[in-house]
């Protein structure tokens, strides 16, 4: 069948994936810390640690996170072991942490809920505590947690993108409806927001690409998030199965021009995501310079002027 008229589901998605990544249940299968410019307007480290555990119930076109999760439900104690395990790696910790798992936070089959009293206690020392989830699961779950938390409790949730038409074909299992309406019930409870906004998302050329990452922007900054981070939409065993005219990775110029565009606005953090970023640029000559542009104005939250590249006329 031709990908431009297949119906992307969930049946679909699962027959186009590849294997998963061997993790352990028993530790996280990455951590590190890097530097971010916080709510406060200065820039401190940050430790990330990507916990392991039960795959997302969501099946996404565009994820590929889903390869280093398990298959089976998290086993209570599991997950504040991965956690306690990095802590004790370090002398000192940062004031800030996050805690991704690649799904839901407030999924119980992923996070036991009998953890969450081991969880915050060995979060105690932190000033914020960000994770992630699903906008469709947003829950009494997060309050409870949040009751049981002394820092300031975040949470990032995937947008991916405002364009109706586009989210539905995603298959991400929401509605813009639906993200506003977790997002009115964490401003309700006091919990700070990230959202995720994919950079030229599939079905979308370049121009477009902007033009609703832009858009996204917008419409997160406007139903209270106060952090966003602009994704570029990289490859995957999935969407390398739609055709070109559906899918081809963004330019690095356009990551640029559109954080450009969410600093201007001066409503809120906006961050470009710079991993695996080479994949974006076709000129050996100017991505050093592009990436530690887009560095500096992400530490910086301020617009640096660049400069056109002799090589690649951009």
């Amino acid at each position: 069948m031709n990908p431009d008229e297949v119906l992307i589901d969930d049946k679909w998605i699962l027959s186009k994936r590849g294997s998963k990544n061997q993790i352990s249940p028993k530790f996280p299968y990455h951590w590190f810390i890097e530097k971010e410019r916080t709510a406060k307007g200065v820039v401190e480290d940050v430790l990330t640690i990507f916990l392991s555990n039960k795959e997302c119930p969501f099946k996404c076109l565009m994820c590929d996170l889903w390869k280093n999760t398990t298959d089976r439900n998290s086993i209570p104690g599991q997950i504040p072991h991965q956690i306690s395990w990095v802590l004790e790696k370090y002398a000192s910790l940062p004031n800030h942490i996050k805690l991704y798992n690649n799904g839901n936070f407030f999924d119980h089959a992923a996070i036991p809920k009998e953890d969450y009293s081991a969880i915050a206690d060995l979060l105690s020392s932190f000033e914020t505590v960000l994770v992630e989830n699903h906008p469709k699961m947003v829950n009494s779950s997060t309050f409870e947690f949040q009751e049981l938390l002394k820092p300031q409790l975040q949470v990032a949730m995937g947008l991916e993108t405002s364009n109706r038409d586009v989210l539905k074909r995603l298959n991400k299992g929401m509605t813009l409806d639906d993200f506003s309406a977790a997002a009115g019930l964490l401003s309700e409870g006091g919990i700070k927001m990230r959202a995720f906004i994919l950079l030229k998302p599939p079905f979308l050329d370049e121009q477009e690409g902007i033009i609703w990452a832009k858009k996204s922007i917008d419409y997160a900054l406007n139903v209270g998030v106060e952090c966003c981070v602009v994704i570029p939409t990289r490859g995957s065993d999935v969407l390398g199965h739609l055709s070109e005219s559906q899918y081809s990775p963004p330019r690095i110029s356009s990551l640029e021009e559109v954080l450009e565009y969410g600093l201007s606005l001066d409503k809120g953090r906006v961050f470009g995501d710079v991993w695996d970023l080479k994949q974006f640029s076709t000129c050996g000559s100017c991505f050093t310079l592009r990436e530690s542009r887009i560095n500096r104005m992400n530490l910086d939250q301020v617009y640096t002027s660049g400069a056109v590249c002799a090589a690649c006329d951009e």
